[in-house]
């Protein structure tokens, strides 16, 4: 038989040949032959930690106790340069093309998404994925976790389903398709069908527990159906991003670990580090992030607050490691662990400060440029990490974890938002075990590295379409030789407006934004931000600016980096975060675009925040036809959110109400005056916006049949999103609930909804956004 031409995907099985002649044959043709992967070809596994900086993981000399990325680290590589993008969509999309994200329009998240070519969010079909090179090869795919890359408006009953999980080359997919989801009451799919947990954290139910579980099953039924088949596992999980959730026993084990604060950790760290060899005996701690506090510089409130937070945050890192080593132990107990290439990720950016200052329960809230409180967390310390906190850390913390690095993650300029660990593993194909590499790598290059590993070519076409070259190269030189010259010599970053670039040794940065101011960033001028130049020697932290010297050589790495650029779709740059998470003022595709009514029907729902009414910002009218069956009837019309940010329709012993939840933190509650009786009604919430600047008030009224029934005002309204991993549903609140009127996921309407009409006034006038929009964007 020929051997196939990989080159060009799918590969077509092996028919027999047709009998043209008509002539009885004596002999039955072979059966159908399936697609083979090369022989030889070993199973791949990456597994992908959120939002984990460089210096949190104690393989990586940090706080957090990871053993089974110890584990894995003494079987096999720790890289002590390796780097991704400074945000989560733009990372998976690079490593699951070879591409950099703004080559395949990933140049931010998909909330983020404009119509410009290099951010738009929709993956070409010229760059073809990773699974659907290794499925086009004999593989069997699935991917379990965050996803993170499909464009939100085509999340959605309707599709298109081309840019999910199993439109990209995964067989299976469990997970949750946005950039964080509750790991206590998360709503999830399976392929693309929203599916739920049948447990409520009451019970015992964790996320992560959940998705390794899924993990573990497939691989076994593959094990047991074609183990003569690799295999490509792809498991994201959602931890450590925000929120925080964990288990108390998980955080007391942490208890009084961090009172020393986040400065003593840093030096801890980096000696720490040291030792391990993951940094060499002459680097330096980079300086410390202006506007961002020393520990000694906290009251002994916010040293409490803070210390918990860094408590609940180790102990969420070391759960999801736990549960990894779980996953470990099931390939090794099915005898398929050295026949498996594993990449363990530790992290996807750097370790977020997107908490602000003082930390946040309400991770939303800062989201949109408020600051919790922190007396108010103090009283609350025992609920933190559990079902009633969306909790995030301090910026301090997130700076200590990205020791020695400078900055967070969204710094794109810095290494503290794009340097992170990386553990390779492949028991049967790599000899050093134990050691530390240091060459410098990319997030782009391991798509290359797992083909070649694997024995595969870079498809030159996928479904018929030609293919954009890779950009990543193969780090298996490396695998063996500890001192193999290094070849990535040039690599350029960009996010949000932070800008560096890395060639032939020298980093050059400059950062235009500040990651926890996220509303109304900063307006200066793209040229008038400052480069920084840095060290040269090999494997030195930067951690002393060296623009001064040598004359020149900054204006020569500004160039790379405008060229750079100019090469991958970079330019216009665009500086803002929180407010293009509202597709009006972003300009993308907005699934509802200029119609002013809707009409769904009982069952309608898992509606994620870009197919669901947009009612942000805007007057709208709720009509409900509802049916009444006994009197005191409960539950819930329509809701869209949950307990950190939404709004819901719904009765409460018979009497309508509606309830607006902002951020978690102010809670309205409209109440009709009389109770709804036995029969047929019609329910009507009108909510009159006072107009100007997003965000602003609202006098809600409810009618019922008709009468006006009760009355009340909103003083404040969400600007840009109401949640990243809540949903819009009709006759039921899913996940959290938006009042603690109903229960969580128990609240069902105990009568029938007919259906609920939404009519939107006109969308408000964003012009004011729009010129902030020309004056922040360049085209160089």
């Amino acid at each position: 038989m020929n051997s196939p031409d990989r080159r060009h995907l799918p590969l077509d099985v092996q028919l027999p040949a047709p009998n043209r002649d008509g002539r009885e044959s004596r002999t039955s043709p072979p059966p159908v032959a399936p697609v083979r992967a090369p022989a030889g070809a070993p199973n791949v596994v990456v597994v992908l930690i959120d939002d984990m900086g460089f210096g949190a993981s104690s393989p990586y000399g940090g706080p957090c106790e990871m053993p089974t990325a110890e584990r894995l680290a003494d079987e096999g590589l720790r890289y002590s340069r390796f780097h991704v993008t400074s945000l989560c969509s733009p990372t998976r999309q690079a490593l699951l093309t070879g591409r950099n994200h703004h080559s395949v329009g990933m140049g931010v998240t998909s909330e983020m998404a404009t119509t410009e070519p290099g951010y738009t969010g929709f993956r070409p079909p010229s760059a073809g994925t990773l699974a659907q090179t290794l499925g086009g090869n004999g593989y069997s795919t699935a991917a379990f976790g965050k996803w993170h890359q499909t464009p939100p408006v085509e999340v959605n009953p309707s599709g298109p389903f081309t840019r999910w999980p199993t439109g990209e080359g995964f067989d299976n997919f469990y997970g949750f398709m946005g950039a964080e989801m509750n790991h206590w009451y998360p709503q999830l799919f399976c392929g693309t069908t929203p599916v739920e947990p049948d447990r409520l954290p009451e019970d015992g139910y964790h996320l992560t527990e959940d998705l390794v579980d899924h993990a573990i099953d497939w691989v076994s039924t593959h094990q047991a159906l074609t183990p003569d088949k690799p295999f490509f596992t792809y498991l994201a999980l959602g931890a450590t991003h925000a929120p925080f959730h964990v288990a108390p026993e998980w955080i007391e084990k942490y208890a009084g670990r961090f009172d020393a604060g986040w400065d003593a950790q840093r030096d801890a760290t980096l000696a720490r580090q040291k030792e391990l060899g993951i940094v060499p005996e002459e680097a330096d701690l980079a300086p410390w992030s202006s506007g961002i506090p020393h520990w000694d510089e906290l009251d002994d409130a916010g040293r409490r607050v803070a210390a918990r937070f860094m408590e609940t945050y180790a102990g969420f890192a070391e759960h999801a490691d736990t549960q990894v080593g779980r996953f470990v132990d099931a390939l090794e107990e099915f005898g398929v662990l050295d026949d498996t290439f594993f990449v363990y990720m530790l992290g996807d950016n750097g370790a977020s400060g997107e908490g602000g200052p003082n930390g946040t329960f309400r991770e939303h809230l800062v989201g949109h440029g408020f600051s919790d409180d922190t007396d108010y967390m103090d009283t609350r310390l025992d609920q933190l990490g559990g079902p009633s906190t969306y909790p995030i850390y301090p910026v301090g913390w997130a700076l200590a974890m990205n020791t020695p690095y400078q900055w967070t993650k969204q710094v794109a300029s810095h290494y503290g938002g794009t340097r992170d660990g990386l553990i390779v593993r492949w028991g049967n194909g790599i000899e050093s075990r134990g050691e530390v590499r240091n060459q410098w790598h990319h997030v782009i290059d391991l798509l290359p590295t797992v083909l070649d590993a694997a024995g595969l070519p870079a498809p030159e076409t996928v479904g018929g379409v030609a293919q954009q070259p890779i950009e990543g190269i193969s780090m298996r030189y490396s695998f063996d030789d500890p001192g193999a010259e290094e070849r990535r010599t040039t690599q350029y970053f960009e996010m949000v407006g932070n800008r560096g670039v890395y060639h032939e040794g020298w980093t050059a940065a400059t950062r235009h934004g500040t990651p926890w101011e996220m509303v109304n960033s900063s307006d200066r001028p793209f040229e008038d931000d400052v480069w920084e130049l840095y060290d040269p020697t090999p494997d030195c932290p930067p951690a002393h600016d060296l623009a001064a010297q040598p004359p020149g050589r900054v204006r020569e790495l500004q160039q790379v980096f405008t060229d750079e650029a100019r090469g991958h779709q970079v330019f216009p740059l665009d500086a803002r975060v929180t407010e293009r998470e509202n597709p009006q003022v972003a300009g993308r595709l907005d699934l509802h675009h200029g119609r002013g009514s809707m009409t769904f029907g009982p069952r309608v729902g898992r509606l994620t925040e870009e197919a669901a009414p947009n009612v942000k910002n805007r007057s709208h009218t709720i009509t409900a036809s509802l049916q009444i069956t006994r009197d005191g009837t409960s539950g819930v019309v329509v809701a869209q959110g949950g307990r950190f940010g939404g709004w819901s329709l719904y009765c409460l012993d018979g009497v309508a109400a509606y309830a607006y939840n902002r951020f978690g933190q102010d809670l309205t509650t409209i109440r009709a005056d009389r109770p709804l009786g036995v029969g047929d009604h019609e329910l009507v919430m009108r909510f009159d916006y006072d107009g100007g600047r997003p965000g602003s008030g609202a006098v809600v009224t409810l009618e019922v049949d008709g009468r006006e029934a009760g009355q009340g005002r909103v003083d404040a309204t969400t600007a840009y999103y109401f949640s990243f991993d809540e949903s819009f549903n009709v006759g039921v609140d899913r996940g959290t609930p938006v009042t603690d009127d109903y229960l969580p996921v128990h609240n069902r309407f105990e009568g029938a909804v007919a259906w609920v009409r939404f009519d939107l006034a006109a969308e408000q006038d964003h012009g004011s956004d729009g010129e902030q929009l020309a004056a922040r964007l360049t085209h160089h």
